[in-house]
């Protein structure tokens, strides 16, 4: 929950993408002061810039008292695992085994909470966003890579590891779509089939340059609603949350809406034509989820750095 009385103290937060770094400072009620954002490049150079922030900013604002990171996994979230605040076997390049808590903690002498940007997200989006009020329910992002952060009881998922929705095994029907998945691991996994990188390869355009009309649009519904059956039938969550750079193609939800009830075949009635609307959404938070996230969970970790989330 949010410490109120944090709320007036200054913290930084750290949105770190596999495309953009969102930089922030503000406070743990969500409220923005400060921002910044660039390309993910090589891990000192995009890291450094993130440092260069909020040095400048401290300079403009005054000292910081925490910082959130939410980063782009696989991470070691778990603080009594050797490796703790690194990144693990990424298959974006050079970042594998990169120490991000390290990097920062040589820099700043404040708590650091570390975690995955998916599940800081969700956090955004629980307290912030179409989830708040909500104790069970998902966050998607789908951009470059796919992942989701649950919360069921009104905690987070995740206990020394975080999930790897975007890993999930789908049907591949290859008489319907003969790609065969862009996942270095596995293939055609979700990732390997409705990424932002798996349109791209499929297609040969990312798909800012697909027209609305484009088939790779009811290609991607169709792959989304199989996960919204798999997230229904595993947490029966009271809201799933889309977000991320293809979820801008906004005619997407209508027709994963419509794709998941035909796949449901009725068996929960409670989801159906008048309820589906409200059940499978898009975020509210316009980009902002992990960065106002990432406040909050800078604010955990200065009220009690040793419980704040792993």
């Amino acid at each position: 929950m949010i410490d109120q009385s944090c709320e007036n103290i200054l913290v930084g937060g750290l949105e770190a993408g596999g495309t953009r770094f969102n930089c922030v400072i503000g406070y743990g009620n969500g409220v923005i002061i400060a921002s910044q954002s660039f390309s993910t490049t090589r891990p000192q150079e995009t890291l450094a810039k993130a440092a260069d922030f909020f040095e400048q900013s401290i300079s403009a604002h005054g000292p910081l008292h925490a910082l959130g990171i939410a980063h782009f996994g696989p991470i070691e979230i778990d603080r009594l695992a050797e490796n703790y605040g690194k990144i693990l076997t990424t298959p974006k390049p050079d970042w594998s085994d990169t120490d991000i808590v390290g990097f920062f903690s040589a820099i700043f002498d404040v708590p650091i909470a570390f975690q995955s940007d998916v599940n800081v997200a969700a956090m955004g989006e629980h307290y912030f966003g179409a989830a708040k009020g909500i104790d069970n329910f998902v966050y998607i992002t789908v951009g470059t890579g796919i992942g989701g952060g649950v919360f069921v009881n009104g905690q987070l998922l995740h206990n020394r590891a975080h999930p790897e929705i975007g890993h999930m095994r789908v049907p591949h029907d290859l008489t319907r779509d003969d790609f065969k998945g862009c996942c270095q691991f596995h293939g055609d996994c979700l990732e390997g089939l409705a990424s932002g990188i798996a349109i791209e390869n499929r297609w040969g355009s990312p798909g800012d340059g697909l027209t609305k009309d484009h088939p790779a649009w009811e290609l991607e519904a169709h792959y989304l609603a199989l996960l919204c059956v798999n997230l229904t039938s595993c947490y029966a969550p009271e809201k799933i949350i889309f977000g991320g750079g293809v979820m801008l193609q906004k005619q997407i939800i209508t027709s994963v809406r419509e794709r998941f009830l035909k796949m449901m075949q009725g068996y929960m009635p409670s989801l159906n034509t008048k309820t589906i609307e409200d059940y499978i959404v898009l975020t509210p938070l316009d980009g902002n989820a992990a960065t106002k996230g990432a406040l909050l969970l800078a604010q955990q970790a200065l009220v009690s750095p040793a419980k704040s989330l792993k």
